[in-house]
């Protein structure tokens, strides 16, 4: 890299320049404390910890997205956070242990290895939340419902919800007995609606037509409401992990409505998203306008079993730094600011203190700077009268 490039950063790491930091900030500020108001207690996971705490239960995708390094004191592989949650659940498990349901919620930023989608960033600002201890559908209604009010409190409008649930496809599969090539080769198709390719797949390995049938029908079964009647005319003859499944799915969609109301609920019954690690209802966030999703969560109730203390878990996480350029609220930060100048009059550093202390913000011009209240981006300026100092248009 020539010295004219040094400035410049990584593809895929991006900087938040003022304003928009402040404007980050605030959103961060006001996000922290609602979800305190929910009871969710704040934690400060390490950006780095051994490689096999972070990758636990999360299956190669997240390997593949994890920055790997070497530590000098001991030879062991440590990796850069690329998601929050596996952290929260190690935490949950040890150095909390709770018998009782503990929410918890966090913040920070992750590091991925390649962008996720195009125009995605490697270097996300996660937030998220995390409901351990519970495993009805009034915790995952919690969840989602936590995620449509992170949404509202950032004024980010027209938001669909994709909801699924990964029990249906992976009782189907138990039911025909697919290998475990099969069923991911299976799963993957699904994901791409490939209906071509999933007939061909189980024709060539499931020899049950009712199985055939039924697993052919997920990637169909998509849509509003009327999917649930589709689905159980559908999956008759299934076992009976698969109607619980579904079931689990509806009583979850009926709460939400009950508790939020004005909500676009979608059921996609292929949406398997984090199926390597997800037990049950999963979801999906989406905005016309946006390529990719904003928010994803669901039901991950293995995750904290590798560290000896497996425990019902729920949760959603999304990117801040994502949020905040679909966001409507304006999180203004320019309230205007003070010019002083460069004089050790005593009663003026004493002004600028006390403006400073009313919440005013004060800058001080340096001697023989360049740039005058403008380019410091002050809209008044301290200036001495006959009766003391006093506060003045920049203009005037």
């Amino acid at each position: 890299m020539s010295s004219q490039d040094q400035w410049l950063l990584p593809d895929g790491i991006e900087e938040v320049l003022p304003p928009d930091a402040w404007r980050l900030e605030h959103a961060r500020r006001e996000l922290l404390d609602m979800f305190a108001r929910r009871g969710y207690d704040l934690i400060i996971p390490p950006l780095i910890e051994h490689l096999e705490s972070l990758l636990t239960g999360t299956g190669n995708d997240l390997d593949l997205q994890t920055f790997k390094v070497t530590d000098q004191l001991t030879g062991r592989m440590l990796g850069m956070r690329a998601d929050m949650t596996p952290q929260a659940a190690r935490i949950d498990a040890h150095p909390l242990r709770r018998d009782a349901p503990t929410r918890l919620c966090y913040m920070g930023s992750v590091l991925h290895t390649r962008a996720d989608g195009f125009g995605g960033s490697r270097s996300p600002m996660q937030i998220g939340a995390e409901l351990f201890g519970h495993a009805g559908i009034e915790s995952d209604t919690e969840i989602l419902e936590l995620m449509l009010e992170t949404l509202a409190l950032l004024q980010i409008s027209d938001v669909h919800v994709d909801l699924g649930h990964v029990g249906i496809f992976r009782g189907l599969a138990r039911d025909a007995a697919l290998s475990a090539v099969v069923e991911n080769d299976l799963f993957d198709a699904l994901q791409r609606k490939a209906v071509a390719e999933i007939d061909e797949m189980l024709a060539t390995h499931v020899s049950d037509a009712g199985q055939r049938r039924r697993l052919s029908a997920l990637a169909q079964l998509s849509g509003a409401d009327d999917v649930f009647t589709r689905a159980r005319e559908v999956l008759a003859g299934a076992g009976a992990s698969v109607i619980a499944a579904l079931d689990n799915i509806e009583a979850i969609a009926s709460l939400l409505k009950q508790r939020v109301g004005d909500v676009t609920l979608n059921y996609d019954l292929a949406e398997l998203s984090g199926y390597k690690y997800q037990t049950g209802m999963v979801f999906a966030v989406f905005v016309p306008g946006s390529g990719r999703e904003i928010a994803r969560g669901g039901r991950y109730d293995a995750v904290g079993e590798v560290f000896g203390r497996a425990r019902p878990a729920t949760g959603f996480s999304t990117d801040l730094k994502a949020l905040m350029s679909l966001s409507g609220r304006a999180f203004d930060n320019d309230c205007g600011a003070i010019l002083a100048p460069a004089d050790e009059d005593s009663e003026l550093h004493v002004m600028v203190k006390d403006l400073r202390q009313q919440g005013e913000r004060v800058v001080y011009a340096l001697p023989g700077q360049a740039g005058d209240a403008a380019t410091m981006e002050c809209d008044r300026v301290l200036v001495k009268e006959p009766g003391g100092w006093v506060t003045r248009p920049a203009d005037g």
